[in-house]
C-alpha cells in the first residue's frame, strides 16, 4: 500500500482555500480547509486495540501520516480518538461519533453484504455496527467507512430517510482523493 504524501495533500488544501475564500464550497464553513496534526502511532495502535478492530490500511496511514481531521468531503473528517473540540454544540455528528466508540461496536460484524437503497425500515444504529463515520453530510447522512466482513475498507454513506445504505467508494484514498481533486 502507497502511503500518504502529507507535504502535496497538504498544498492541495491549501489550494483550495485560497480559491474558496468565501467558504462557499459545501462544508467549508465547518471544517475551514485545516488539518489537525497527524496521531502518533501508539495512540493509532491504543484506539485499535481498545476497540477490538484493525483500521483499513489506507484510512490508518491517513491518519498517522497527513492529519486527525477536519477537512475534509461533507462537513469534514472526524477525529478519530478525540471529540470534536467543538463537541458541545449539540450536533448529530458527536452523538455518531460517541456512539462508534461504544463497548464492541466498531468490532462488531457489518451486517450488510449488498447495498440496501432507499428507506430505511431498520433501526440505522442496527446497521452501523462494524463501521466508523468519518463525516456527516447533514440533514442525517453520514459517511462511514466498513472496518469488519468482506466489504471492509469500502466507504459507505447512510441516509436512512431517502437514499439507504450504499457504497460511495471502494476504499479510503478514492473517496478523499476524490474531494481533493474537486474543482
Amino acid at each position: 500500500m502507497e502511503s500518504w504524501d502529507e507535504r502535496t495533500v497538504r498544498a492541495r488544501i491549501r489550494e483550495m482555500a485560497a480559491q474558496d475564500g468565501e467558504r462557499a464550497r459545501f462544508g467549508a464553513d465547518t471544517h475551514r480547509y485545516e488539518l489537525a496534526p497527524a496521531l502518533p502511532e501508539a495512540e493509532i495502535g491504543a484506539f485499535e486495540e481498545a476497540h477490538g478492530v484493525g483500521l483499513p490500511a489506507e484510512y490508518r496511514s491517513f491518519v498517522a501520516v497527513v492529519g486527525n481531521g477536519p477537512a475534509g468531503p461533507g462537513h469534514g473528517l472526524m477525529p478519530l480518538t478525540t471529540p470534536r473540540p467543538e463537541a458541545d454544540d449539540e450536533w448529530a455528528v458527536d452523538d455518531e461519533w460517541e456512539e462508534d466508540r461504544l463497548p464492541g461496536r466498531l468490532a462488531a460484524p457489518f451486517p450488510l453484504t449488498e447495498p440496501l437503497p432507499g428507506r430505511i425500515g431498520a433501526s440505522a444504529g442496527e446497521l452501523t455496527r462494524g463501521t466508523l463515520m468519518l463525516a456527516e453530510e447533514g440533514c442525517g447522512m453520514f459517511i462511514r467507512l466498513v472496518l469488519t466482513g468482506p466489504r471492509v475498507g469500502e466507504i459507505w454513506r447512510i441516509d436512512p430517510d431517502w437514499g439507504g445504505f450504499v457504497p460511495v467508494s471502494p476504499d479510503f484514498r478514492g473517496w478523499y482523493t476524490e474531494w481533493l481533486q474537486r474543482p
